[in-house]
């Protein structure tokens, strides 16, 4: 059987990506075992063809664009596909950081599952949303992922978008779920198998930046802040009056990316060529060279009793 873990990114989360390939790798005993695919979503022209368009998003109509930080979700649910329909896989955002062995999840009995996750947190979780951000998938049981055709249903008004990625259309029988610590939401602890960077206005790596992804707008019920966020975009932009993402308030998580970052640079597979050019379009800070220095080896880190 086949084993792979696949990275979801776009051009603005690609050095996320790249730092994230490396966590597999450095941290499993097993690394010989499976392989890694990092997608990009610029790879795939029928995203582009849909740009400024409207699709349906959790009952509403939202605008497609390729440049928000986001653009990648969907790219999340091709691993069936690009392994044509075979063997196992994992598939990550690029925003998703390995502390353990990924092979613990990838060997891991699914008792007959075709899909193991974790539940999201807060309101989307009592919504019964699941977390695809991070899924261990067997290929061969989801020979009706098509992500094109998928795609272009939800501008006919066909799928919507929060159901897809929630994966409220997939029969719950096939649905299983893994420990929250595969997952685990801005947590660093002894515990953690894999950190999730997911609240985005505090990514370690855009400390400083504007902000350039888009909140969610709840119209199901109308709310006031819903309408107001709307009437923003509609006035001055999609990004206006966002702010600026914020220093991470956990030290730890701030220091594991970039410890992760300056091995990617120590093994080439992250030039310096690359960071400037990700730190002058506004992917990455612009004092990431010196936040780099200043930065502990990551032997030297230390996650509550956890060391690596």
């Amino acid at each position: 059987m086949e084993y792979k873990v696949f990275i979801q990114t776009n051009a603005k989360q690609y050095i996320g990506a790249l730092a994230a390939a490396h966590s597999l790798k450095r941290f499993s005993k097993h690394a010989d075992k499976f392989s890694i695919e990092i997608i990009n979503v610029n790879d795939y022209p029928y995203f582009k063809e849909y740009e400024g368009q409207y699709y349906l998003r959790d009952g509403a109509h939202r605008r497609w664009l390729n440049e928000d930080l986001q653009s990648f979700t969907l790219t999340r649910f091709m691993p069936p596909e690009l392994m044509n329909y075979k063997g196992r896989a994992v598939v990550i955002d690029p925003d998703v950081f390995a502390v353990s062995d990924v092979w613990d999840l990838l060997s891991r009995d699914m008792q007959g599952k075709a899909i193991m996750v974790r539940p999201r947190s807060g309101r989307k979780k009592r919504l019964g949303c699941m977390a695809t951000s991070v899924m261990l998938l067997d290929c061969e049981k989801l020979k009706h992922w098509r992500v094109e055709d998928q795609f272009r249903a939800m501008f006919k008004d066909e799928l919507d978008y929060m159901q897809w990625i929630c994966l409220k259309n997939e029969d719950p029988d096939i649905i299983g779920q893994f420990e929250n610590e595969w997952n685990d939401f801005d947590h660093l602890t002894p515990e953690t198998r894999m950190l999730h960077t997911t609240k985005r206005k505090t990514q370690p790596w855009k400390t400083g930046l504007n902000v350039d992804f888009r909140p969610p707008e709840r119209f199901r019920l109308f709310p006031p802040s819903g309408w107001m966020m709307f009437l923003r975009r509609k006035l001055f932009g999609e990004y206006a009056f966002m702010g600026k993402y914020h220093q991470h308030p956990d030290m730890a998580q701030q220091e594991l990316f970039f410890g992760l970052v300056q091995e990617c640079i120590d093994n080439g597979s992250v030039s310096q060529e690359l960071l400037q050019e990700a730190m002058q379009k506004n992917y990455v800070r612009h004092d990431a060279v010196e936040v780099l220095k200043n930065t502990p080896p990551l032997a030297e880190q230390k996650y509550g009793a956890r060391v690596v």
